[in-house]
């Protein structure tokens, strides 16, 4: 495994195919108030690509591109998240979208466990540690273990990607699973719009 940090942008160069895995490090659970720090990338390949930002700078233009580039795949873990974070400080929706979470939670409807730390276990027997989640993504200079958790959060998404798509086929839910993935950027941006906490289709 090889992790790349960048400051600011992506290398132009960077060719991530049809399909990245995308996470984000935020300053909090909020994306109105808390700034974009970290954005991880990865292809599937193994590696992994960090791009740190500090406060009141993303221009980002090669990022913004592949965001937006609608023959790519943004694949994720909870993308109503990271999409609010991105497009609140990267000012682009990113489309289309692939949420682990939201696949998760229709297919393996036996558990009400859909973590990311719980699907690398049971379904790929795999363990990530989670012990970096709370810390400061702000600082100017990451740690080693910041580094390698951020970059655990994508590594095996397209993984989680391939067995969660052969149950959601198995139990007929596929076209659901994408609908929710087309409507995610929606609701994103109804957070950000203050419509995070009502449920707007209830009577």
């Amino acid at each position: 495994m090889t992790v790349t940090l960048y400051k600011g942008d992506i290398p132009s160069s960077i060719d991530f195919g049809s399909c990245v895995a995308i996470d984000t490090e935020t300053m909090g659970l909020k994306p109105v108030r808390d700034r974009l720090c970290l954005v991880q990338l990865s292809s599937g390949d193994g590696n992994a690509h960090l791009v740190q930002f500090v406060a009141n700078e993303y221009s980002a233009p090669n990022l913004k591109k592949m965001l937006a580039d609608q023959n790519v795949v943004k694949l994720f873990h909870f993308a109503r998240f990271d999409v609010a974070a991105l497009w609140m400080y990267l000012n682009v929706l990113t489309t289309p979208v692939y949420c682990t979470k939201i696949a998760s939670r229709l297919a393996r409807t036996f558990t009400q466990h859909h973590s990311l730390k719980t699907l690398c276990n049971e379904m790929l027997n795999i363990e990530i540690s989670k012990q970096q989640q709370t810390s400061d993504w702000g600082a100017s200079t990451l740690t080693e273990k910041q580094i390698k958790y951020a970059a655990s959060d994508v590594l095996y998404l397209h993984q989680l990607k391939d067995a969660l798509d052969s149950a959601l086929i198995r139990e007929g839910r596929m076209e659901l699973a994408q609908s929710c993935f087309n409507f995610l950027p929606s609701r994103s941006l109804l957070d950000v719009a203050g419509w995070s906490d009502e449920d707007i289709f209830a009577h």
